[in-house]
């Protein structure tokens, strides 16, 4: 299968950011629930269970100036394999001049599952974006398939960020080097040019980018637990 969705957010002259284009494709529907305010927010919803092993999937996403989005899914992904044996793939591109904020739901790596996903922003010189990711490897009791994602932000053109995360090698993931057995972690991103100190505690640790923002990374046994670390921070 492969689907694409565009979803295009701007101000108008009351301060309101508005939804002027909202384009789906099963199984990426999307879902304004305000489609005007200073804020709009629309949720992502997987209509048909996917992605599965060969599906591809793309999401474009722009934000106008002095715009402002709220971006979140509704369920938990689950990482399928298919009866063919190849790998899916998902895309989500931001081309932000405003502001954006992605709360996806977590992902789930299921038994088998092959997945790359990319997220790629270019902001302008003072867009935001803060984004989040939750991964689960496996359900209870499986091990989980192997998964690739990447993000890659930039700036004016200028690099903010290109992180790379390779999970589903058994001894790897459980090593010091790796994710120290533990089955969850969750990401989050910040880019706002923001200077922050670094900070840290168990299992978790916040990083100052070079160019202004911050990367949160924990580490833990449960989405919970996960979630708060992030919300915290």
């Amino acid at each position: 299968m492969k689907a694409t969705a565009r979803l295009v957010v701007t101000r108008d002259p009351h301060g309101n950011s508005v939804v002027r284009v909202l384009r789906s494709q099963s199984p990426l529907t999307l879902v304004p629930h305000r489609r005007v305010g200073p804020v709009a927010l629309v949720h992502l919803v997987s209509s048909v269970t996917a992605p599965l092993g060969g599906d591809s999937l793309s999401l474009t996403v722009e934000v106008g100036p002095g715009a402002s989005l709220e971006l979140r899914g509704v369920a938990a992904t689950l990482l399928l394999p298919g009866s063919s044996g190849d790998a899916s793939s998902s895309e989500t591109r931001f081309l932000i001049e405003g502001s954006v904020h992605y709360l996806p739901e977590p992902t789930v790596v299921t038994s088998r599952a092959r997945h790359t996903a990319v997220v790629e922003a270019e902001l302008d010189g003072h867009a935001q974006l803060r984004t989040r990711e939750v991964l689960v490897l496996g359900r209870t009791g499986e091990d989980p398939g192997s998964l690739t994602t990447s993000v890659r932000a930039t700036r004016c053109g200028k690099p903010l960020l290109h992180q790379q995360l390779v999970v589903g090698d058994r001894e790897l993931d459980a090593s010091a080097a790796g994710l120290a057995g533990k089955r969850v972690i969750g990401t989050e991103v910040v880019l706002d040019g923001v200077t922050r100190p670094a900070l840290g505690g168990e299992w978790w640790s916040a990083v100052p980018l070079a160019a202004g923002g911050s990367l949160v990374t924990a580490l833990g046994d449960d989405v919970v637990t996960i979630t708060r670390v992030l919300d915290a921070i």
